[in-house]
């Protein structure tokens, strides 16, 4: 077992300045190479120590954009229009990539493996949510509504066939 120190947050070992004793293998052939981490000796901890204050000022503004975003995405309902057979089964399913392209279109800048698809597969149309992991602990869920094409297309054809009212028409001054 080898003590570092980590360079920055890592998932599932901890965040920029945490002391932690990893494997020999996972600290030289992943941490170390990628700069994630440094050895655990006296010159690097008092670097860090000297960090410290900058380190700490940045896990508050991270957790200040989080909680800002958690607010912004618990009001998002996404509605995602797929291919379905007529039994309302989908050809395909929805996926954490297709809710990130949803999600980037309307502002949002998420990465896809911070997703949570709440049944792992959405394979029949109906409500969903799917739950995002933010910084540390703090999640969102979010609501998604799948339809289907023919579903849409024929609700589009209804709205169609209703009459517009006309517009008076303007007289002409002669």
């Amino acid at each position: 077992m080898m003590k570092i120190i980590l360079n920055q947050d890592v998932p599932n070992l901890g965040e920029e300045g945490d002391v932690c004793v990893v494997k020999d293998g996972y600290a030289r052939n992943y941490l170390l190479p990628t700069g994630a981490a440094v050895i655990y000796n006296n010159t690097n901890l008092s670097i860090f120590k000297s960090r410290a204050e900058a380190i700490e000022k940045r896990k508050i503004a991270k957790r200040e954009a989080s909680a800002d975003l958690k607010t912004r995405l618990d009001n998002v309902t996404l509605e995602l229009v797929l291919a379905a057979g007529e039994s309302g089964k989908l050809f395909g399913s929805v996926t954490a990539l297709m809710i990130q392209e949803e999600l980037s279109k309307l502002g949002f800048d998420i990465d896809k493996k911070k997703i949570e698809v709440a049944s792992h597969s959405i394979k029949m149309i109906g409500n969903y949510t799917a739950k995002i992991h933010l910084y540390e602990n703090e999640s969102s869920t979010i609501k998604l509504v799948v339809k289907s094409e023919a579903e849409v297309k024929a609700a589009a054809k209804e709205t169609a066939k209703e009459p517009v009212e006309k517009l008076p028409e303007k007289k002409e001054k002669e």
